[in-house]
């Protein structure tokens, strides 16, 4: 079994994925690019970061019987890979509770000023001039939109905080209670006090955060997104912050990756930045709950099975 990784990866996290695997199989750790060719035509499943599935890739994929991603799937043409009876899965909920976790870190980190704060006492200032303003969470309202697995766990999170949790979501049945209230997208945009996406990226979500969103947020909002950048219309987002019609944005996930680096989003002062992260909580580029998941759905495919998450059907 070949197994082709495709993405940006330091030497310990190749070494970390690499042992995870059983040792009878190959693994190739690729970056995009042409090395990605050398590799595609007899590789039997492609984990992809970074670069596309498409007809053009798969129709030199002579063996490939899977398509592994993490949670997002918005690189990979479905169909085609349909067509030609390849498997497509996902990991989905499978870093639930890491990129939950990262989303609590984030607005934390925010309200509480972690990183100014730590700045001013690592530069030495004296304490008289130390400035600031934050907030509690208790009582604030976060505004979910998307609520499967990662959505669930933030709202479980928040509510342990004492805060307001309204849900907007176009596919998962949500059970409105004394915890979560369903909300239609404009009325928890405009009354929420953070705003946090927890949607897939597909053409209905695409640019679905733009400028218009962004008006009619709180001046006083925290913007976050975990989930993809493509989902947020970054020129929009910029200027949003810039002009401040919105407080701030804690960002794990960009229009681009990686973030390019004269990005103007480095250069603000009321965003948190992390690349890409949330999910890979053990290390970088790593998740073993993440691989644990792909080591078992790849013996699947080896015995002939169905793959767990799948997201086709192949008569």
């Amino acid at each position: 079994m070949k197994i082709l990784i495709v993405g940006y990866f330091t030497q310990i996290s190749e070494l970390n994925i690499t042992n995870f695997f059983p040792n009878d199989w190959e693994i190739a750790i690729v970056p995009p690019g042409e090395e990605v060719l050398h590799h595609i035509e007899d590789c039997q499943v492609i984990i992809p970061e970074h670069i596309k599935v498409d007809r053009n890739l798969l129709s030199m994929a002579k063996k490939l019987k899977l398509v592994q991603t993490g949670a997002g799937y918005d690189n990979v043409d479905i169909d085609a890979c349909t067509q030609r009876g390849i498997w497509v899965a996902n990991a989905a909920g499978v870093n639930a509770q890491a990129v939950a976790e990262h989303v609590m870190a984030l607005i934390l980190s925010y309200y509480k000023n972690i990183p100014y704060l730590d700045r001013f006492m690592k530069s030495r200032i004296e304490d008289k001039q130390l400035d600031y303003t934050g907030s509690e969470l208790k009582g604030k309202t976060i505004g979910i939109i998307g609520f499967g697995a990662v959505g669930k766990k933030v709202a479980e999170f928040c509510r342990a905080f004492d805060m307001n949790v309204l849900v907007n979501s176009r596919h998962a049945a949500v059970q409105p209670d004394n915890s979560v209230k369903i909300a239609d997208f404009d009325n928890l945009v405009s009354v929420s006090d953070i705003v946090t996406v927890h949607a897939s990226l597909n053409p209905q979500t695409k640019h679905m955060i733009d400028k218009i969103v962004f008006k009619k947020m709180k001046k006083t909002a925290l913007f976050i997104n975990t989930a993809r950048g493509g989902i947020v219309n970054e020129n929009d987002l910029i200027a949003a912050l810039k002009d401040k019609e919105i407080s701030g944005a804690c960002l794990d996930v960009f229009e681009s990756e990686p973030l390019s680096i004269d990005n103007e989003l480095r250069n603000l002062s009321n965003v948190i930045l992390t690349p890409h992260t949330a999910g890979m909580p053990d290390g970088v580029k790593f998740h073993k709950k993440r691989y644990e998941f792909f080591v078992n759905n790849i013996k699947h495919i080896e015995n002939g099975e169905e793959p767990e998450s799948k997201l086709n059907q192949l008569s």
